[in-house]
């Protein structure tokens, strides 16, 4: 008789976007052939993505707004799941995200409590990174430098890192659908696209400027940006700067990859990253890449192993480069600067230097092509067999 299969409960708050919800999905199907497996969530409200032949459990508490009814709403979520795991008798908890992650260790019965710290805004806050690490049997991050910065900042041992997995062929799949709205055509355009929610960590606002300054010198160069949000600032600045022509924010798309496959180079300008999944599937469909080195993330996925221990070295407390550089997967530029700044006469070092790279690598087709095959190579890296493998070897030490 083959043995039972233990219970894995798996939580986020919600499933309407974004890489951890994204992830956490793939966890589930990877998951399904050795676990009974379960997906807590907070609210079903614009569900994003595939749920077919999961088990989604919404315990309908949603976010609200007001201290007074976060707390509230963190009693209330903490109870409902504390039975919820009694009633699947849970053997493993593994939460994503900060919000999530309270709920799974105030909510800890017998279980295995595993949380995920998955990206620098989820550091930010010393009392809640002690109860996370206090309250969990390990935590997971997508990142070397989170585990690097809970070891030198919280003498914590018990975490580890596991890649986020990208399925390429799907990926490849969902960008050969048919699209009719494509802003830009014409012979002789360089596009850039970017995959962003509006987010001050995404700092769209940076992208739009340095934009602005590289078509100044590249009059043939677009710009393509696809995410949820109100983008009315954003198009006001573009507006002012008289760039609305050449940049289109086309909103929400529940499949952005036909955009990504038909422009010519991805950018991404985060300030704050976990692992940024984005910039993997555009590397997928073979875009070179331009990246802001934010807190975690891009530099381990455009650097050799080698340039990567080079930087840490040469900047060992985990601080962003003060120059270029010019990586064996991608390009990275600085970090800017995470204060929102919508000034269109006002225009920072790291958008400069931004914009020199966006004009440098629309103008010269090689480097773009050597690029471009380098990102599909760095993309084979993550594999969800290669995830499938490391995550199962995680849940296995905790049956």
């Amino acid at each position: 008789m083959a043995d039972k299969k233990k219970n894995l409960l798996l939580m986020v708050p919600m499933l309407h976007q974004g890489g951890f919800e994204r992830v956490c999905i793939k966890t589930a199907r990877l998951m399904q052939e050795f676990y009974n497996v379960h997906i807590l969530i907070f609210s079903s409200k614009d569900i994003n993505f595939d749920v077919t032949g999961l088990d989604v459990i919404d315990i309908d508490i949603p976010a609200k707004k007001g201290m007074f009814n976060k707390i509230i709403n963190v009693f209330k979520r903490v109870i409902r799941t504390r039975s919820i795991k009694k009633e699947l008798h849970a053997d493993i908890s593994y939460s994503f995200g900060s919000s999530a992650n309270y709920v799974n260790v105030l909510s800890r019965g017998k279980e295995r409590v595993l949380t995920g710290l998955r990206c620098q805004t989820d550091m930010e806050s010393k009392r809640q990174v002690k109860l996370f690490c206090k309250g969990s049997t390990q935590v997971l991050s997508c990142s070397k430098e989170i585990v690097r910065q809970l070891q030198k900042d919280f003498n914590y041992g018990r975490s580890t890192y596991i890649y986020n997995p990208l399925d390429i062929a799907d990926v490849e799949k969902k960008a050969g659908e048919t699209i009719t709205d494509y802003p830009f055509n014409g012979n002789g355009l360089v596009t850039f696209s970017c995959m962003a929610r509006n987010d001050y960590i995404k700092g769209i606002w940076h992208l739009v400027k340095a934009f602005y300054l590289a078509q100044k010198e590249s009059p043939n160069i677009r710009l393509i940006i696809m995410g949820a949000g109100n983008w009315d600032r954003y198009k006001k600045m573009a507006k002012s700067l008289g760039i609305s022509d050449k940049v289109a924010f086309m909103g929400l798309k529940k499949n952005p990859f036909p955009y990504v496959a038909s422009s010519d180079i991805y950018v991404c300008s985060s300030n704050h990253e976990g692992f940024p999944n984005a910039v993997l599937e555009a590397m997928a469909l073979k875009k070179p890449v331009i990246s802001a080195d934010c807190k975690t993330g891009p530099r381990e996925i455009l650097l050799s192993e080698s340039e990567y221990e080079d930087l840490i070295e040469r900047i060992p407390d985990g601080a962003s480069t003060t120059e270029t550089i010019r990586g064996e997967y991608g390009i990275l530029v600085p970090d800017m600067d995470e204060r929102e700044d919508y000034d269109p006469g006002h225009n920072t070092d790291g958008e400069r230097m931004l914009s020199r790279e966006m004009v440098r690598l629309a103008a010269d087709k090689a480097e773009r092509d050597k690029y471009s095959g380098k990102a599909f190579e760095r993309a084979l890296f993550y594999t969800p067999e290669k995830y499938k493998k490391s995550i199962h070897e995680i849940f296995k030490r905790y049956e």
